[in-house]
Order: C-alpha cells, then structure tokens, then sequence
C-alpha cells in the first residue's frame, strides 16, 4: 500500500495557441484517466418491509497513481456499502475506499489495477478569473462528458453549502448531479481542481476543491491508509 507522497504539479506543456482545437487537446491529456464511481449504501427507511433500503449513487473520480489510486469526493464514497469503478476503456473493478475526509469532502479509493493513465497535476494558486476552465464527469449518467467555461472567481465561502472552510473555486462550465469527484482542468490539460458543489437553482455557479489544497489531503489519507 502507498504511504508517500503521490500528487505533486506538473511541468507546463503549453496548448494554447491559434489552434482552435486546445480545449480537446487539454482533455485529451488527462481525459483518458477520468473514471465513473457507482457506490450503494444501506439507509434506514420506514416505508419498505425490513425498514431499510439500498440508496444508489453515480460520481466521477480521477486517476492519480497508475497502480490505481482514484481521487474523488468523499460525499461519493463515504458510508458506501460497495464502490464501483469504470475506466473510460470500459473495464470495471471493485474499489476500496482508502480514507475519506468529510470536513473538505476529498476521498481516495484504491482499485487492483496496473500500467493506467494518470492525470497531469497544475498549481490551482496560481490560477487568475478568466482563464479557462474545463470540467470532466459523469453527469446524470452520461460519461465522460466535457462542458467548459472560466474561472469565475477563487477563494470563494464555502458557507454556502457546508461551510468546510475551503476557498473554493468558482466557475460557470457547467456542472450537474454525477460531476461530482470529477476534475476540474485548465486550458493545458491539467487539474486544477474536484468538482464539488452547485448552488440549486442557480445557472453558471459550480465550485471546485483547489488541487492543491486536495493533494494535501488525499497525500494524508493514503500515508494513514499505509
């Protein structure tokens, strides 16, 4: 089991140009490690027979370690009976949630697997409004499904929606039910951020977890985890 350091940044490989295709060269470069996370949980109910039933949910996750350490949000995989992982090629494999910190809602969940792609990491400090953002998921079931804007604002108040004292990242790319865990990118292809939240009925408001702080967190839980 890893119990070092996983996730550090990424040297700068410029996509921006003229080239009007840098959006699909970014997410080629980390797309392909981007994962669908299904989990089932037991929960108490009062209207089924044994006065429990089993709730379902569907997140996203990311590949940072290419023997299979997946970081997500912990509000995917916290309390999950069973994790499931899909890769973008189609395979499946059973995941072990490593440890899950609730307070800033960052997760790592290990799966048995070798030799996968992994994402490239960037420095979410550095990040200025109006750069691009790029998100990745599996919103309401449709994977791997790419929707892009810009940064709106960073150091947001978490208060909003749980207050876990994190100054969350602000973008308007769309960001739906199933985002969740997945990451957040910026204009060449690297990970600035996990997408977490949306303000209910409100348009272009999606926030993200700065990877940064994420990589600190999740770097924790995999040495407690060891």
């Amino acid at each position: 089991m890893p119990t070092k350091a996983v996730l550090s940044e990424q040297p700068t490989t410029q996509l921006v140009s003229t080239d009007t295709n840098f959006i699909a060269a970014a997410v080629e470069r980390s797309g392909s490690a981007v994962v669908r996370i299904d989990s089932t949980r037991t929960v108490s109910s009062r209207y089924t027979q044994y006065g429990r039933r089993v709730a379902r949910g569907t997140g996203s996750g990311f590949i940072i370690q290419s023997n299979g350490l997946i970081l997500t949000n912990a509000h995917v995989v916290s309390g999950a009976d069973t994790v499931r992982v899909t890769l973008k090629d189609g395979r499946s494999f059973t995941g072990r949630v490593l440890g899950a910190d609730r307070s800033t809602d960052v997760a790592v969940v290990q799966i048995q697997a070798n030799n996968l792609p992994t994402v490239s990491v960037g420095n979410s400090d550095r990040l200025k409004p109006g750069e691009w953002a790029i998100a990745i998921g599996n919103p309401l079931g449709l994977d791997n499904t790419v929707t892009v804007g810009i940064i709106s604002g960073t150091e947001r108040s978490s208060r909003a929606f749980g207050g876990r004292g994190i100054g969350f990242i602000q973008t308007d790319a769309a960001i739906n039910p199933g985002n969740s865990g997945g990451p957040l990118l910026n204009q060449n292809g690297q990970v600035i951020g996990i997408n977490t939240a949306i303000i209910q009925g409100a348009q272009g408001l999606g926030f993200a977890i700065p990877i940064n702080q994420a990589q600190q967190i999740a770097n924790q839980l995999i040495a407690q985890a060891g």
